[in-house]
């Protein structure tokens, strides 16, 4: 009978101290990480979609109808300034000159023999100046002549790379026609639009900005390793987009960048007393970020805020929440709005102490 009651004893024991940690389990899973916004001075990167271009980037297209002749270079050749491109069959243009230059030479005859009776009072000296506009006549027609041979020559007006050459040898080619177009892409060009509010921040703060050096992200995804400067800035903001272009610098010693590439520009901004919170404190739904604020009862409500910017760890706010509310740190996922939480206190600074602040 003892054992019996030995026995009841430590089963009402085993099961007392198992209900009582699971209540401990439970009342420890409810408690939750609450911290606040906090204002301090730090910058963050805004990407912006680039379109890139070559520092020299023209048509090169032909001056004089003709057969095409001679090709001299490849598709994708790099070529130096000067150096001969195309030929166009110059048979034509050769036999003009070569009328011309009989012209003005038969003109100058004429003018010698003019001077001479001129000399001798036998015609007057309006003959002679007749004479002397012939022979400027014929020198001028005989230069247009030369003019219009050396156009049959396309020659590179500066160091580039050769595009594609859709035309092939013996095609006639009237005045105009595109030949190939050639790039300087020993440097390169990123455009990007920039927003109104962006704008004012990066103007406003060009003395913490430090420099004008801009990342440049590649369409792999991978940066380049040379970092660029931003130039120019347009005069006027776009009507329709409300977007300014920027104009920033690469240099392409590697020649991997070419004209028409795609990519992101990576600016940094810099930022005065800015109000931050750790981006794990937030969620998203269609788009738009929410946090959820503790009120004074400890319940928990959602709220929608507005993002300025992002930094590896952390948003910039720029409305919905002030530095005197408690937004949930950890948690976000397991509640729901109205729901009354049991949590711990945070100190911002310490929670932002273990986290990325700088845009890298």
């Amino acid at each position: 009978m003892s054992r019996i009651v030995m026995f009841t004893g430590l089963f009402v024991m085993l099961c007392h101290t198992s209900c009582t940690s699971k209540k401990e389990v439970k009342e420890e899973a409810g408690k939750y990480t609450v911290t606040s916004p906090v204002r301090i001075d730090t910058s963050f990167t805004n990407e912006y979609v680039s379109q890139i271009k070559s520092v020299r980037n023209i048509e090169i297209r032909v001056q004089e109808r003709g057969y095409l002749q001679n090709i001299y270079v490849d598709e994708g050749q790099f070529v130096k300034a000067g150096q001969l491109l195309f030929r166009i069959m110059p048979k034509i243009y050769e036999a003009e000159l070569q009328k011309a230059e009989a012209e003005a030479k038969a003109a100058e005859i004429e003018l010698q023999n003019t001077k001479t009776l001129v000399d001798k009072n036998v015609v007057s000296k309006n003959e002679q100046a007749m004479a002397q506009a012939k022979l400027d006549q014929a020198k001028a027609e005989m230069a247009l002549a030369k003019l219009h041979l050396s156009f049959t020559e396309i020659r590179a007006p500066f160091d580039g790379t050769i595009d594609r050459i859709p035309f092939k040898l013996g095609s006639v080619i009237d005045e105009g026609g595109l030949l190939t177009s050639l790039s300087d892409n020993s440097q390169m060009f990123a455009y990007f639009n920039v927003s109104e509010p962006e704008y004012l921040d990066y103007a406003t703060n060009a003395k913490g900005r430090g420099s004008n050096k801009v990342s440049l992200l590649l369409a792999n995804n991978q940066p380049l390793q040379y970092k660029g400067d931003v130039e120019t800035i347009e005069s006027e903001f776009n009507n329709e987009t409300g977007n300014i272009a920027f104009r920033a610098r690469f240099p392409n010693p590697d020649k991997l960048l070419k004209n028409g590439e795609t990519g992101k520009v990576l600016m940094t901004i810099p930022l005065k007393n800015a109000l931050v919170i750790p981006q794990k404190a937030t969620y998203e739904i269609q788009d738009k970020v929410y946090v959820f604020v503790v009120d004074n009862r400890n319940v928990v409500r959602s709220r929608n805020i507005a993002i300025r910017g992002q930094m590896p760890d952390m948003y910039v706010v720029e409305n919905g929440i002030s530095e005197t509310d408690k937004i949930l740190l950890e948690g976000v996922q397991k509640v729901k709005d109205d729901d009354k939480i049991s949590y711990e206190y945070r100190k911002p600074e310490e929670v932002i102490s273990h986290l990325r602040l700088k845009a890298e």
